[in-house]
């Protein structure tokens, strides 16, 4: 049945957005900015250590205040885009990731870097949140698979490139230059935004649920906050326990709170729906598995096979360039389409898995076993990860799709953050388990070590370990392609709407 015409424009056209691949333009330039600024400091660490005095303590605020704050943000971000109106929470995400930007690129002391960082995470919520949520209204349901390939895919990109874009900025430039570029991207993506963007928004008007966003921020940014001091400071430290258990309560109050009230942030009965909670099941393990797996990967190109920052950056490159062509080209949007949500997350997990093992597997073969191995999972990511999103998104009601982006974007930094600090712990436990005399890190170990034998004792000993972590991650990566597709095939079975 045809629903009536209405001046609602949360809900497109049948044939779509008539600019909306121009506008999928804009929101990708938007994003490729804001998944640009998680990686591309990690080159400036030394730069920033000489010119500002850093101290390590703050090198690792520089880089968590970003991520912490962008992640406790991203279902409040995502509720006030639904409410307010998904068009101005872009303009706003732009013009805060901008000002923010040009803050950092000015600062003068550490202090101010911080602040600065802070302030483009809440920028970036707003982006990672917004841009989802924008593609989803402006395509057709057909259209909406490649769209969300794309989008997929640019963050893909953004990942890869990120240490060559601050490498060569870094070699030609000051580092404040790595947040100048910011800022032409955001004055013209406010400009495209104002123009192309329609404007889209719960119709319904609920009310603000001020407390969800509050304990939704408390709680996901002290969960982000303990698994990223696990690892320093020891997963039974004071810090870490405390921290987890304040996000354990708030997160508990949290899911009780929308449970309870009329207008909730997050509906709570969106986790009855089969295709909801395995998609978001799967997201999380393989988010786990593969980011785990390919902080791992970074430090066998550098500390196992000698290369610097910029030439590992290089050699992970075909991850990126596979997933950017197969969702470009619209071949892994065919083939999802073609095979079914279930299916193509299946298909798409044990490709990632394979690649996985290619690379703990192969590595007495150097950077050929690791280049079949990036190949495997480009592969499988560019046919899963839009899958999984989209299954998340089409769980939710159209007018909720900020929240549903922001729950997208919640699960893999989740995932991501817990993926590093685990498989990061299991390598570090199976390196000292081998070598007991080992210093607390792969240079630290052969720095100290006494002869040639010493050293290519302890490099058998890390590459062991790697290989052990390496297969952890491919495990959970093929579990959770294994329990989304079952949830989700389970769901279809039984006709979900």
């Amino acid at each position: 049945m045809t629903a009536p015409t209405t001046a609602d424009t949360s809900t497109p056209a049948p044939q779509g957005h008539p600019q909306r691949w121009l506008i999928l333009g804009v929101l990708s330039l938007a994003l490729l900015t804001v998944v640009l600024d998680n990686t591309v400091l990690n080159v400036a660490i030394p730069s920033l250590t000489e010119d500002l005095s850093a101290a390590t303590s703050d090198i690792q605020w520089m880089i968590n205040a970003y991520s912490l704050v962008q992640s406790g943000l991203l279902l409040t971000a995502g509720s006030a885009a639904d409410r307010y109106g998904r068009k101005k929470m872009l303009a706003a995400g732009l013009a805060l990731f901008g000002t923010g930007s040009l803050v950092a690129g000015l600062a003068d002391s550490t202090g101010q870097l911080i602040a600065a960082r802070a302030g483009m995470g809440i920028g970036g919520a707003l982006l990672m949140t917004t841009t989802l949520a924008v593609a989803m209204q402006i395509f057709t349901p057909e259209e909406q698979p490649k769209a969300i390939g794309i989008w997929a895919a640019v963050n893909a990109l953004g990942f890869a490139i990120g240490p060559l874009v601050g490498g060569f900025m870094l070699e030609h430039f000051w580092w404040g230059a790595i947040f100048m570029i910011n800022l032409p991207v955001a004055a013209l993506g406010v400009v495209a935004v104002v123009v192309l963007v329609p404007e889209s928004k719960n119709p319904r008007g609920d009310r603000p649920d001020l407390l969800g966003a509050l304990l939704s921020t408390i709680g996901m940014s002290s969960l982000v906050f303990a698994i990223i001091s696990g690892p320093e400071h020891g997963w039974t430290s004071g810090r870490v326990v405390t921290t987890a258990v304040v996000a354990v309560v708030v997160l508990a109050g949290f899911a009780y709170w929308e449970s309870r009230i009329p207008y909730p942030m997050l509906d709570m009965h969106f986790f009855r729906d089969r295709r909801f909670t395995g998609a978001v099941s799967g997201a999380v393990l393989v988010a786990f598995g593969m980011a785990g797996s390919l902080f791992l990967l970074t430090q066998y190109l550098q500390f196992v096979l000698g290369y610097d920052a910029m030439e590992a950056g290089l050699r992970m490159a075909p991850l990126a360039v596979t997933i950017v062509v197969l969702n470009f080209s619209g071949v892994a949007p065919k083939w999802a389409t073609k095979l079914g949500n279930a299916i193509a997350i299946l298909i798409g997990m044990i490709l990632v898995s394979g690649g996985v093992v290619s690379i703990a597997t192969l590595t007495g073969y150097g950077y050929p076993g690791t280049f079949l191995g990036l190949v495997l999972i480009g592969a499988g990511a560019a046919i899963a990860s839009p899958a999984m999103a989209h299954a998340i998104m089409s769980a939710i009601p159209p007018e909720k799709a900020g929240v549903g982006a922001g729950l997208n974007g919640t699960m893999a930094e989740f995932g991501n953050g817990l993926g590093v600090a685990v498989l990061g712990a299991v390598l570090n436990s199976r390196f000292a388990a081998l070598i007991p005399v080992a210093a607390s890190s792969l240079p630290a170990a052969l720095a100290a070590a006494d002869s040639e034998e010493e050293r290519g004792r302890i490099m058998e000993g890390f590459s062991s370990g790697l290989e052990t972590s390496l297969l952890v991650g491919a495990l959970s990566v093929l579990l959770g392609g294994v329990v989304a597709a079952v949830l989700l095939r389970r769901a279809e079975r039984v006709g979900a709407p």
